[in-house]
């Protein structure tokens, strides 16, 4: 099960390179080097076998990272106030899981989209919850700017830990999407986009009333996101 839901993960091809180009946005340095150091190891998690052996192979002595969760993992970190949540306390309806920084401009253009979707969704019940991989100090200071209207919890230095929990390496942002069970359908790395997040979501409202098994939705969802990739980066070559 952990090795399909492998093939549900997708990477867009300027996220590492432009994580790598903004992690030094006046970011504390404790998270920022141990962020770095992720970045500089991250591949596209969607390469071939071949490919996947070389790399596997390359990075032998390489920290590993736990593999993809089939459900939600417990974990436990601090809201705006301070009390700590558990991630499994917003089940029950289908969800969103959004790994974000005040640093990491890719996750400040995707925010509006997520009170889009939590508003649009909202007759099916779906919630958003951003895990800041960032400062509490950083976190209230940008939400005097913008205002966010779903739950936070606040990561700090506990925040890599928690996406190593999903079996993410520390590149931002990633979105995780489980239904009302826990089970994670999907993890998208990168920005998210709304064609993306519209296909998903419907593929986990197929899953929940039964027209289409969480196999089916893994493997249509992983050929669909390569699908509106190349559309968009066809839409940005410019003629010459």
């Amino acid at each position: 099960m952990q090795r399909s839901l492998a093939l549900v993960l997708v990477a867009t091809a300027g996220v590492f390179a432009g994580f790598a180009a903004y992690r030094t946005y006046g970011h504390p340095h404790s998270l920022r080097s141990t962020l770095a150091q992720g970045a500089s190891a991250a591949t596209p998690v969607a390469s071939s076998a071949p490919a996947a052996a070389a790399d596997a192979s390359a990075n032998a002595n390489a920290p590993t990272t736990p593999a993809v969760p089939d459900t939600v993992p417990d974990v436990r970190l601090p809201d705006l106030s301070g009390q700590e949540k558990s991630l499994r306390n917003f089940l029950g309806h289908p969800l969103i899981i959004n790994f974000w920084a005040t640093w990491c401009a890719p996750c400040r253009r995707e925010m509006p989209l997520l009170q889009q979707l939590r508003h649009s969704y909202n007759g099916s019940g779906l919630e958003v919850v951003g895990i800041a991989v960032d400062f509490r100090s950083a976190v209230l200071q940008f939400l005097h700017h913008q205002a966010i209207d779903y739950p936070l919890l606040i990561g700090e230095d506990q925040g890599l830990a928690a996406a190593q929990q999903f079996g993410m390496e520390p590149v931002l942002p990633f979105s995780v999407f489980a239904d009302a069970q826990g089970q994670i359908v999907a993890i998208k790395v990168g920005e998210l986009h709304r064609a993306e997040a519209d296909y998903i979501i419907g593929a986990m409202h197929s899953v929940a009333s039964g027209d289409m098994s969480l196999a089916q939705a893994r493997a249509g969802i992983a050929q669909r996101l390569k699908e509106l990739a190349i559309e968009r980066a066809r839409a940005q070559v410019k003629p010459s």
